[in-house]
């Protein structure tokens, strides 16, 4: 009861923002310098649909309203926001030791909390090129993704999609391939993450990165990122995985770990 309460409540919600955003690209061209900061309005970026009972289901707990596990994922929220305007920081890439330890559904989550922010928006951008799941997650299909931008010259405007969720943008679909870590670090890689961090100043970017020990992905990808973060899934990933992973990154750019799918629910998500 309590869970369709919480779905109803998001539907609500969803609909005010189709109405807001409707309302503020009449505004955005009589905005000028002191006024109320406006979010974007996606008029380039396909909108998409969400289903919000599939969305609970996939365990995307940051779309309803009153979900406990919700606020988790503010705490972690605020202490990344703390490191990063210290460090004037706006890309973070999520990764985990071993696959299957929560990357992806840990980056859903903290995009779509990040994008709950007054003054900020998020791109959530599926760099785990091999087997792509942020579109699975979120019960969506796409033509193009990211590989279509390296691989084909395909603008970016084209593989960005707008889920009918204030400030929050995603690109997730098209294409997998195999030798991934080339393109991970290939000159167009470096050249469209320097774009897209330097486009707005007020955008924070969250890369979804394969596992450390899966391959050099996330080795290769770690040096064009601000910071990382990295999952890791209890009582599967042993202390000597950990260092290990830890031994493969920058050291300078972690900022700690998520501790998943903990017995105890006080300790789901550390920081």
């Amino acid at each position: 009861m309590k869970l369709k309460k919480s779905i109803e409540k998001a539907k609500l919600q969803r609909q005010e923002v189709k109405l807001k955003v409707h309302v503020e690209a009449s505004l955005k061209d009589e905005k000028t310098d002191g006024q109320e900061w406006i979010p974007p309005v996606y008029s380039e970026s396909k909108p998409i649909e969400l289903d919000l009972e599939k969305l609970a289901e996939n365990r995307v707990v940051s779309v309803l309203p009153d979900a406990p596990e919700a606020e988790y994922y503010k705490i972690l929220r605020t202490n990344i926001q703390q490191r990063a305007r210290e460090n004037n920081w706006n890309t973070i890439m999520i990764t985990s030791v071993h696959p299957d330890e929560g990357k992806t559904l840990t980056s859903i989550n903290l995009a779509i909390t990040f994008a709950k922010e007054f003054n900020q928006t998020v791109l959530l951008v599926d760099c785990d090129l091999r087997r792509q799941k942020i579109h699975r997650y979120l019960n969506f299909s796409f033509e193009y993704g990211i590989v279509d931008c390296l691989v084909e010259d395909r603008p970016l405007k084209d593989v960005i999609v707008w889920p009918n969720i204030e400030k929050l943008t995603i690109i997730s679909g098209g294409k997998t391939i195999a030798n991934s870590s080339e393109l991970l670090g290939s000159p167009k890689m470096k050249a469209l993450v320097k774009e897209i961090k330097n486009r707005y100043e007020d955008r924070y970017i969250i890369f979804d990165v394969p596992p450390v020990l899966s391959g050099a992905d996330a080795i290769t990808f770690s040096q064009m990122v601000d910071c990382i973060l990295m999952v890791v899934e209890e009582g599967r990933t042993s202390i000597k995985e950990i260092k290990k992973a830890l031994e493969m990154i920058p050291k300078e750019k972690f900022l700690g770990f998520v501790y998943n799918r903990a017995t105890s629910p006080m300790h789901s998500y550390y920081y």
